[in-house]
């Protein structure tokens, strides 16, 4: 004992003894936040002298209390989704209609936002994925093979057909760009696609494009979708990039496009997408650049994006309606999507004779022998029904982590 004084090395009863009034002090004040949080709830003409006096006693905590509340309000209306009058957003796209004519070089970022019309839910909006489980709510499964590209889908399509845009990059894995007509060369997909799989074992990497989801049984950081490559026979692997993964396929994530796009961009168009994970791409957004030389940034988004401040304009309007609006603008007649078109059925490779029952992901098939491509057993219906994609509905903490049932 004498050693440890000499030393100046608390000696275990005192450490113990400082561990305990650290946790007694924690413990009293959550009762002081309780107590206080309590009292602030109550109209000021409600309050006794009691808890005035309180209030009086910690007012660190009455400010702190007070400054949680400021930061709920922020969040909340940050939330909120806001829509611009009917002549106001007429008279926004229109300058966005000027600014797309006088590109050199267009960009456009989309998000989640512009697939909602084709019934795939978004992240981040009332009824989004992220928010529901935040909410402790589960979220429908879905076989989102069924989506069809959407009215804003076909107009970026039209915009790279007419020479207005020079590339597009999305956060969003549904393959719906794709399935549109928009060439590959212009696309970056940088959280993958959910139609294709690879083998990372060839050199170069050989890619499978298929008429199904190939993420059923792949999840964060298991992504082998039990699948076999032709060539050498190697496991093959899905093309998602989770929530905290590194996304290093050359494609279809297509970095190197992504990156030398935004470095030549005088006009970026952001649709659908909150940015909060886009944000965080610097590459996007020429910061290296002076404020004066980077590129106009117009967004079309329900909800607040941490760049509304740095946008040349902002539009709070549903994409379709937007680009519907701007393609009148623009005198450009749009085509619907149409299936016996769709650039999936002469990519995609078929399955071998042994891989036929590897997956119950509903296949894709072209309207004259959709009939054919439907399972005979409904028992196999049912259960593709049941299972939810790999990639839709991951990465989010709350969502992930639930224990794990011990074997009786």
């Amino acid at each position: 004992m004498e050693e440890e004084a000499d030393t100046g090395v608390p000696s275990r009863v005192e450490r113990k003894a400082l561990q305990k009034a650290k946790i007694l002090q924690r413990e009293t004040e959550r009762k002081i936040f309780r107590l206080v949080g309590k009292v602030l709830k109550k109209p000021e003409s409600e309050r006794s002298e009691e808890e005035a006096a309180v209030l009086l006693l910690h007012r660190g905590t009455v400010e702190e209390l007070c400054k949680r509340q400021v930061r709920r309000n922020v969040l909340k209306r940050k939330q909120e989704e806001v829509f611009d009058e009917a002549d106001e957003l007429r008279s926004k796209v229109r300058q966005l209609a000027a600014a797309v004519k006088q590109a050199k070089h267009l960009v456009v970022y989309t998000g989640a936002g512009i697939s909602t019309a084709a019934s795939i839910p978004d992240y981040r909006g009332p009824n989004g994925v992220w928010t529901l489980l935040q909410k402790g709510r589960s979220i429908s499964s879905s076989d989102l093979s069924k989506a069809e590209p959407t009215l804003t889908h076909m107009c970026v399509r039209m915009l790279h057909k007419e020479k207005l845009l020079q590339h597009v990059v999305s956060q969003n894995c549904d393959g719906l760009h794709l399935r549109s007509g928009l060439p590959r060369h212009a696309l970056s997909e940088l959280h993958g696609n959910m139609f294709i799989e690879v083998c990372e074992s060839c050199s170069p990497v050989k890619e499978y494009v298929r008429l199904f989801d190939v993420t059923e049984r792949t999840s964060l950081h298991r992504h082998m979708t039990g699948r076999r490559c032709s060539h050498c026979g190697s496991e093959l692997r899905d093309t998602i990039v989770h929530f905290g993964e590194r996304g290093t396929l050359e494609q279809p994530l297509n970095w190197k496009g992504a990156a030398e796009a935004a470095e030549t961009a005088n006009v970026i168009l952001c649709l659908g997408t909150s940015l909060k994970v886009l944000k965080k791409y610097a590459c996007l957004w020429c910061m290296n650049k002076p404020a004066s030389k980077r590129p106009k940034l117009y967004i079309v988004n329900l909800q607040w994006t941490p760049k509304d401040d740095l946008a040349a304009l902002k539009m709070n309007g549903k994409c379709d309606d937007v680009m519907r609006l701007l393609m009148e603008e623009l005198n450009i007649q749009v085509p619907g999507y149409d299936r016996a078109k769709d650039p999936v059925f002469s990519l995609a490779v078929p399955l071998r004779q042994e891989e036929v029952d590897s997956h119950t992901r509903e296949v894709i098939a072209r309207l004259d022998v959709q009939e054919d491509c439907v399972p005979d057993s409904g028992e196999q219906a049912e259960e593709a029904t049941a299972v939810q994609g790999g990639w839709f509905g991951r990465g989010y903490g709350k969502g992930r982590k639930k224990k794990k049932k011990k074997a009786a």
